[in-house]
């Protein structure tokens, strides 16, 4: 017989145990699209503490939906090899580019992210950032319900080593970050650029080289470094995503080597 209260407890003990240990940690992935799901599989595979915070029900940002709706996505030849680290099954070149199924592509992330050892929190939204030293020391977190409802509840504080924006285009955190605190980050003007229309051959390119520190202890990845620099806006192509995942892993693990 199911014992209602002990299902609950269970739940409520569990969940406890992750959220206490989430609490003070080498980095804070924000959003878990394509390149913070990469960047994350890679640092825990260094040895990193990582924990990605996704404000929405489901994990995977973009990648779900494919092509308007249409569940294929499109790959590069360049990060075919990280596809295929995760276990995405590639199909054959054509037209010089590959493809992949968006839900076993999607899916994959998600597991080998989750396998690596870092933990994935949904429906927890990234509000606000905490700026101590001119630095970046981590990230201001509420559900994301009581921000939908506008209700006046208080956040809670997570301590972080290195925070790492991947909210796709809007690049939410950075925008907070500049609104509140009048800081320079590192772009030409010191100053959020807004992202391009679209331009995918140069979207992909910009991706990648946009993927930066751009803040002490602060970095962007995949849509939303080209929104902080003003890079080009791609289509349904996910072979940048997935290269500036993994570039960021590495930066950030320069970064925090040197502390």
């Amino acid at each position: 017989m199911v014992k209602d209260h002990i299902v609950s407890k269970l739940i409520f003990e569990e969940f406890s145990k992750k959220f206490s240990n989430a609490l003070s940690i080498d980095v804070s992935v924000v959003g878990a699209g394509p390149s913070g799901l990469v960047a994350s599989y890679y640092l825990a595979k260094s040895g990193f503490d990582v924990v990605i915070f996704e404000s929405k029900l489901s994990p995977g940002g973009g990648m779900w939906g494919g092509g308007m709706m249409f569940n294929e996505i499109v790959l590069q030849e360049e990060a075919v090899e990280i596809a295929k680290e995760f276990g995405i099954s590639v199909n054959s070149k054509k037209n010089g580019y590959y493809t992949a199924d968006s839900i076993e592509s999607t899916s994959a992330l998600i597991y080998k992210c989750k396998k690596s050892g870092v933990q994935i929190f949904n429906l927890i939204k990234v509000e606000d950032v905490i700026l101590k030293d001119n630095s970046v020391q981590g990230i201001v977190i509420n559900w994301s319900p009581i921000l939908k409802l506008g209700l006046h509840v208080d956040p809670l504080g997570v301590k972080s080593r290195a925070v790492l924006d991947s909210t796709g285009h809007p690049a939410e955190l950075t925008n907070t970050l500049v609104e509140k605190s009048g800081i320079r980050l590192n772009t030409n003007t010191g100053k959020f650029e807004g992202e391009k229309p679209m331009n995918a051959h140069l979207g992909e390119i910009q991706t990648v080289k946009n993927t930066k520190e751009i803040y002490n202890n602060f970095f962007v990845s995949g849509m939303a470094a080209n929104g902080v620099f003003g890079g080009f806006r791609m289509g349904p192509i996910f072979g940048g995503m997935l290269l500036s995942g993994k570039k960021v892993a590495y930066l950030i693990k320069e970064a925090l080597s040197k502390e």
